[in-house]
């Protein structure tokens, strides 16, 4: 530290203490100025100019040591010298002080600050830089968190010190006349009967909702600012239009509709999005088919002496496409026009915050609406690979074209898309190699979770390739080749066919996003804040284009928080509650899980029991020769409230729902060991790992005492 610095850490040191040791903060008391009114009244009239002179000394030194008594000096400001007086001097005073608080704070620590933790704070230093008037003068106007925290707290960040002095003098005002209101009422009190004033109970009323005027006061105010740039039009054609007709989309219109609301969905490709053609109903089809195939090749474990089974691939793919046309009727555009929605065929994009532009067959047209949902959903990741454009691929959205079974399919990802499409085609009799950049499958799992799965892959033929880093893909004529890294070494895998499954992105091209100021994350998806709303108040997100998390379910129920907002946030805004989001891959064994897994838990340091229970002990399991898998439920120390829970099994998927529910609503597991469950079912699982955590914790010394009680008791009986 500088000899400048050394020095004025020396003075301000001194001064606060000073200030603690010689019992200033006594005389700062509304004891003591009630004590004193009468003479500091005196004073102030004998000397008014003096009198208000020193008072403003002693403001500007008290704000700008940060302690306390300022909010003591606002109310005695009222009470010495009115309402207009008072408030003049406590303005510039008060703001006088908070920059002087700041410089100080900025001369001291910012350097340091930002050396040491720059990176954590570039989000926080683009946005002050951007619009650091307007986040200032919302926490002066919001007195949530006490001001001397605000100043010392803005002198780290990049805000310039006039645009501080100048935001603080206007955002502190409304406050500060509130305040000097307060005092001047309270000043005038002679009497128990005073305490019953009119003048003094509104100045207390104001007091209380202050907080709450000013929070929607910014909130209109950063509302205003962020629409300002384009024309409000004077009515609208429509309450909400949803751009996106997957999951997010089909439900936010459905709402729409069932609240009598106009609302239009506009959709450039197919009704029911990725979930309904190319992800969860054809993924989950061909998983059925597969699971045959395995089980009549298992038939011997099931005391059947022998059983076959012919499948034509060709065969199986149709199989699947008419699975998804049985499906589609339910997400149809005559569906959902009968229930009240405009559904319009084209490319949708935002030119104002009212206003989608529509390009369709029939011609561009221009559709005004108080408010938008964006809910475009994903697109498959390719990544950049040398030469993966020239040797060809297939991803999980184009993948349900092939008729021709691939002899060699190499398979990109580990993740559940990857997963569940490698262990498919391996049964039905491609041979598979599935290469992974990471030392696992399933990295967002537990490592013995994933390992279940992994072994059985490998049971089932598919060569797995961890820690494999792709490094090119060749072509020679009709062969084609992947050259990856491991252990520092080339691999060379040859293959018929690629599918590429290394995760997805949002699907925001075209949108006009940029154009709005509509921020886009680092992981591609929509800014949004907790109650769905990106950057301007007339537009939301939902479901994958949103984030975090990108499941069908998910989406369906970011929907309902997005629909909601944008027809009601006017009066009530809801946020959005990911406390208890299930998922599951669709392998065999299937992994379900809710919550949080013991790496994530430890990740975060948050401290937690684990209590496990093997689905080989379980009866249904043996009944059925899946007796493999395991229920593991995290818990908080000592008690049985759920933190997470994971399945690996059979029927993991419906398993979890269970604990889902409990995680919801709060229920133990004290709670699921007193629920009767059918018997033999699988959901016993979830009682029985609730009876593992229950002998954990028996009272042992409670018990030692019934032990003798029922020895004593058979000693009674005995002689009697």
């Amino acid at each position: 530290m500088t000899p400048s610095r050394l020095l004025l850490v020396a003075v301000v040191a001194a001064l606060v203490a000073a200030y603690f040791f010689l019992g200033l903060g006594q005389y700062l008391s509304l004891d003591h100025f009630r004590a004193s009114q009468a003479a500091i009244e005196a004073q102030r009239a004998a000397h008014p100019f003096a009198t208000a002179g020193l008072f403003f000394l002693a403001y500007v030194a008290v704000t700008g040591l940060s302690v306390p008594g300022a909010v003591v000096m606002t109310l005695a400001a009222g009470a010495i010298f009115g309402l207009w007086w008072g408030t003049l001097l406590v303005s510039f005073a008060s703001s006088l002080g908070a920059t002087i608080a700041f410089l100080v704070s900025r001369f001291l620590l910012h350097d340091a600050v930002q050396r040491r933790f720059g990176d954590r704070l570039r989000a926080i230093n683009a946005g002050v830089a951007k619009d650091g008037a307007f986040y200032l003068l919302g926490l002066r106007l919001v007195p949530i968190f006490p001001f001397f925290v605000i100043n010392l707290a803005m002198a780290l960040t990049p805000i310039p010190t006039r645009t501080f002095y100048w935001v603080s003098q206007a955002g502190m005002l409304p406050a500060t006349l509130v305040y000097v209101n307060a005092g001047r009422e309270i000043g005038r009190i002679d009497s128990l009967a005073g305490i019953l004033s009119p003048g003094l109970l509104a100045s207390l009323a104001l007091l209380a909702v202050f907080p709450l005027i000013a929070r929607r006061a910014v909130a209109w105010a950063r509302d205003r600012k962020a629409c300002a740039r384009w024309p409000r039009p004077r009515r609208f054609d429509r309450n909400l239009v949803v751009i996106g007709a997957g999951s997010a989309g089909l439900v936010s219109a459905y709402i729409a509709a069932a609240v009598k609301a106009r609302v239009t969905l506009v959709e450039r490709e197919r009704m029911g999005g990725d979930c309904l053609n190319t992800g969860c109903v054809p993924s989950k089809a061909l998983i059925r088919t597969t699971r045959f195939l395995a089980d009549v090749r298992r038939a011997r474990a099931l005391g059947v002496r022998a059983a076959s089974a012919d499948g034509d691939f060709a065969e199986v793919m149709e199989r699947v496409q008419r699975a998804v046309q049985a499906v589609a009727p339910h997400d149809s555009a005559a569906r959902y026009a009968g229930l009240g929605v405009e559904v319009l065929a084209g490319d949708a994009r935002l030119v104002s915050p009212w206003a989608v532009e529509v390009r369709g067959p029939e011609g561009t047209r221009t559709l005004t609406t108080r408010a938008i949902v964006i809910a475009t959903g994903g697109r498959p990741a390719v990544p950049d690979v040398p030469g993966i454009a020239d040797v060809g691929y297939v991803t999980s959205d184009t993948v349900w074209g092939l008729r021709v079974l691939p002899p060699r399919l190499l398979v990109l990802g580990g993740g559940p898309i990857g997963c569940e499409l490698a262990q498919c085609f391996a049964r039905l009799g491609s041979t598979v190699t599935l290469v992974q950049r990471g030392p696992r499958l399933l990295p967002k799992e537990d490592p013995e979770i994933a390992a279940l799965v992994m072994e059985r892959f490998r049971a089932e033929g598919i060569d797995l390739r961890m820690a494999h880093a792709p490094l090119r893909f060749e072509r020679a004529g009709e062969t084609r080749r992947l050259v990856c890294a491991h252990e520092g070494a080339p691999v060379q895998i040859a293959f018929d066919q690629l599918l590429v499954a290394t995760g997805r992105r949002a699907a925001t091209a075209g949108l006009g996003l940029e154009a709005l100021g509509i921020g886009i994350r680092p992981d591609g998806t929509v800014e949004t804040d907790r109650h769905l709303r990106t950057a301007l108040p007339s537009v939301y997100a939902a479901g994958d284009v949103a984030g975090p998390y990108q499941f069908t379910h998910t989406a369906s129920h970011q929907a309902w928080y997005a629909a909601v907002n944008a027809l009601f946030g006017q009066f009530r805004r809801f946020a959005a509650d990911y406390s208890a989001i299930p998922w599951c891959t669709f392998t065999d064994p299937e992994v379900a899980r809710v919550g949080l897994s013991e790496q994530e838990a430890t990740a975060r340091g948050i401290a937690y029991e684990v209590t496990t229970f093997g689905l080989e002990e379980l009866d249904r399991a043996i009944v059925d020769g899946a007796a493999h898998g395991v229920v593991k439920v995290l818990t908080v120390p000592g008690k049985d409230r759920i933190l997470g829970a994971t399945i690996v099994g059979e029927h993991a998927g419906e398993l979890i729902t269970e604990l889902t529910l409990a995680m919801r609503h709060g229920l133990g597991l004290g709670k699921l060991l007193s629920t009767i469950h059918v018997y033999p079912t699988w959901a016993e699982a979830n009682r029985y790992v609730a009876g593992a955590w229950k002998r954990r914790h028996a009272p042992q010394g409670l018990l030692r005492w019934v032990g003798r009680y029922h020895a004593w008791r058979r000693g009674g009986e005995g002689g009697a």
